[in-house]
């Protein structure tokens, strides 16, 4: 496994600097390109199909969920739509000056990038303090990812204790989560910033890693700040949500 370990960010100093200037880019008229490529879907299972799993998978589950997390919402931002095609129409000689009210329009189709990304995820750590890194993981079936790795940034979003619901939002595929959710830019990177989290952490994409049918992606913190009051913490423990009491 050691060897399928790789790490997807281009190494060169220019991608480096599109990274950091992504906010930047998105202003801009052109879509930015990927930072990160998102991973195609391999085989990296270590036991063969024939050899029986050395752990069952309903035991893991119920083993690890003794151990208790914070929960956050992992957000990135929209990108910057491309330009609309002008108008076209095929040449026709019988009509050498038509009406241009006449001429046939081509509609913009939306496209997921237009709107900004976000997922529920549990699976959070700080990683180093010089440089300032943090990472997450995310499942290599995630549709939310792909997006993520496109925008080559993101914020995780720490979420309060009276935050459940907004987490379970965040937790189903495919709807239009951000609706009606109160967030503004971060700072650095413009992901969306969650209201009435207990903490936020502005990042870019520094690299990513494979593991197992999971993804390591780890981000350089850019900026980072707290909800303004104390406010707790949600806590997730043996499939249920929690809170700290005093």
């Amino acid at each position: 496994m050691a060897a399928a370990a790789v790490r997807y960010l281009k190494a060169d100093t220019g991608s480096r600097a599109a990274a950091t200037d992504a906010a930047d880019r998105r202003r801009g008229t052109t879509i930015a390109q990927p930072v990160v490529e998102a991973l195609p879907r391999p085989d990296l299972r270590c036991v063969g199909e024939n050899e029986r799993a050395p752990v069952d998978q309903a035991t893991f589950r119920r083993v690890l969920g003794n151990f208790a997390t914070g929960v956050t919402v992992i957000t990135a931002p929209a990108l910057a739509p491309a330009p609309a095609p002008a108008p076209t129409r095929a040449a026709d000689d019988s009509d050498p000056d038509p009406d241009p009210t006449e001429l046939p329009t081509q509609l913009p189709t939306e496209h997921p990038d237009d709107h900004p990304a976000g997922f529920a995820c549990q699976s959070f750590s700080s990683l180093s303090l010089d440089p300032p890194l943090v990472a997450f993981m995310v499942g290599r079936t995630s549709t939310t990812w792909p997006r993520i790795a496109r925008a080559g940034v993101f914020c995780v979003n720490v979420l309060g204790a009276d935050q459940s619901e907004l987490c379970r939002r965040f937790a189903v595929s495919g709807a239009d989560k951000f609706a009606g959710v109160a967030h503004d830019p971060a700072p650095a990177t413009g992901s969306p910033r969650l209201t009435g989290a207990a903490a936020w952490i502005d990042c870019t994409i520094h690299a990513v890693h494979t593991g197992g049918d999971h993804l390591i992606v780890v981000g350089r913190v850019e900026a980072l700040g707290t909800g303004g009051e104390a406010v707790p913490p949600l806590l997730f423990h043996r499939g249920r949500f929690g809170e700290l009491r005093a």
